[in-house]
C-alpha cells in the first residue's frame, strides 16, 4: 500500500478488518474440518454414482423392453410432440425439431425420468430396509400424530416439537390434580 493511501486508512478500521477476516477464515476451516462436512460430501459423491447407476439400469435394462410395446415403436425417451412446427417440418428427431426452432413437448425424455426417480426411490428404500435388518437400527422414522395438535411427530418422541405437549401421560395428570385440590370439604 502507498504511504498516502495509509494515511486515509484509519488504523482502528484496518484492525477491525483484519479480525473480522481472520475470524471467518477460522471459522471456515473450523466447519471444514468437522467429521460431520466429511461424511456429507463422501455421501454426496456416492449417491451421485449411485444416481447414475440407477439411471443406467432404467435406461439400459428396464426401458428398452418396454419401447417393444406397438404403440411406443421406439425408444421411450426419443419420444416427442410438435406443439408448434418450424419451416422445415415433418421432424425423425427431437434434435431436427430443435434445430428447425419448433416448440416440443418432449414427453418420453419425462417419461425416462419419471420411471428413474422411481427405481431410484424403490432401490434406496430396498437398501434401507436391508440396512435396518443387519444394524437392527431404523433408518426410516416411523411417524405419529399428536393427540393434541395432529401434527406428525416421531414415534418415540416424549413431547411435541409443535404445542410442546408431553406425550408420556403427564398433561392428563396435571388436569386431574387441581380438580381433585377444588372439590368441596367434606360436609360434616
Amino acid at each position: 500500500m502507498s504511504d498516502d493511501l495509509r494515511r486515509l486508512i484509519d488504523p482502528d478500521i484496518e484492525h477491525n478488518v483484519v479480525r473480522r477476516v481472520q475470524g471467518v477464515w477460522s471459522g471456515f476451516k473450523g466447519f471444514l474440518g468437522r467429521d460431520n462436512v466429511l461424511e456429507v460430501a463422501v455421501g454426496l459423491i456416492m449417491a451421485g454414482g449411485f444416481s447414475t447407476l440407477v439411471n443406467s439400469l432404467v435406461t439400459d435394462v428396464l426401458l428398452p423392453p418396454i419401447s417393444l410395446l406397438p404403440f411406443l415403436g421406439r425408444n421411450l425417451p426419443a419420444k416427442f410432440m410438435v406443439l408448434r412446427a418450424g419451416p422445415n417440418h415433418p421432424y425423425n428427431t427431437l434434435q431436427q425439431a430443435a434445430e428447425d426452432g419448433a416448440v416440443t413437448l418432449a414427453w418420453g425424455a419425462f417419461m425416462n425420468n419419471l420411471v428413474t426417480f422411481f427405481a431410484l426411490g424403490v432401490v434406496l428404500y430396498g437398501f434401507a430396509q436391508v440396512y435396518s435388518r443387519v444394524t437392527k437400527e431404523s433408518i426410516i422414522k416411523h411417524i405419529v400424530k399428536c393427540k393434541y395438535c395432529r401434527k406428525d411427530i416421531g414415534q418415540s418422541a416424549k413431547r411435541c416439537a409443535f404445542c410442546t405437549s408431553w406425550l408420556d401421560g403427564r398433561e392428563e395428570k396435571q388436569q386431574i390434580l387441581p380438580q381433585a385440590s377444588m372439590a368441596s370439604p367434606p360436609l360434616i
